[in-house]
């Protein structure tokens, strides 16, 4: 099945904004896919199967920045390029999580708005760090090392399934007047990965020089993530064994994926 991806998007390689639309609807078609899974959702669903697909989630984020963006990087333009880029990335979601008002902004920072309700900071969350997710898929797919970058695409899908699922499923918990507006939230905190997969394309196409920084910047913006936000979130209820287990079945099926293409 990989071949075939591999076959229908590179017969676009001379075009990055088919290129970045192709790649950017992929991965928010699995975004999409978790948010409708909320149709078929009881009002209770068990904190150790969230932190499970969490920690699965966080192991294909984890093996997907280095197999697909920091390894083919410093192929690229050596080491030390790509530590820039992984600095400069992790620098961006950090400054960016700590002044663009979201849950761990209020958290941290000890500010109270009865303006903004939890639920809108927590979709806000979601949606910034989505942002590095869809950067990071439009880097590697214009770098035209598109054996590396179809695995990390189809592995930032898949996770993308239970961001979709947890957006849309807190909005239904909060208010289950409506499982519909619920999923169309879902689906809309992912919409931000398909303007970024294309800017990540025009990026490196256009400006070849940058793409080894750029592949850093991407995989150090989803490993300050996963370092960040979602691990943490999977150890703090009790059950960090099971998303642990979950973490390393994301690492083994992003190798498989690797592999397999």
């Amino acid at each position: 099945m990989l071949n075939y991806i591999y076959l229908y998007i590179n017969q676009w390689h001379n075009n990055p904004l088919i290129l970045g639309l192709i790649a950017g609807l992929i991965i928010t078609v699995f975004n999409t896919v978790g948010a409708l899974l909320v149709l078929f959702a009881y009002k209770t669903i068990s904190q150790k199967f969230l932190d499970l697909i969490l920690g699965f989630a966080a192991g294909l984020m984890l093996a997907a920045s280095f197999t697909s963006l920091i390894i083919p990087g410093i192929k690229v333009g050596g080491v030390w390029t790509v530590v820039l880029g992984i600095m400069l990335g992790a620098f961006c979601i950090d400054f960016a999580n700590n002044h663009i008002p979201h849950t761990h902004w209020l958290l941290k920072s000890n500010k109270i708005s009865k303006k903004i309700s939890p639920l809108v900071l927590f979709i806000l969350a979601i949606t910034i760090h989505n942002m590095p997710e869809g950067l990071s898929v439009g880097i590697a797919i214009g770098s035209n090392h598109l054996k590396e970058a179809i695995p990390l695409m189809i592995a930032i899908g898949i996770q993308n399934v239970p961001e979709g699922f947890s957006v849309a499923f807190s909005h239904f918990a909060e208010n289950s007047q409506s499982k519909l507006r619920s999923a169309w939230i879902g689906i809309a905190s992912g919409l931000v990965e398909i303007p970024l997969a294309i800017l990540g394309v025009f990026l490196v196409s256009f400006i070849s020089p940058i793409l080894p920084y750029a592949m850093g910047f991407g995989a150090g913006a989803m490993l300050y993530v996963i370092s960040n936000e979602i691990i943490p979130q999977t150890h703090n209820k009790g059950y960090e064994r099971i998303a642990t287990t979950g973490t390393i079945i994301g690492i083994i099926l992003m190798l498989v994926l690797d592999m397999g293409l």
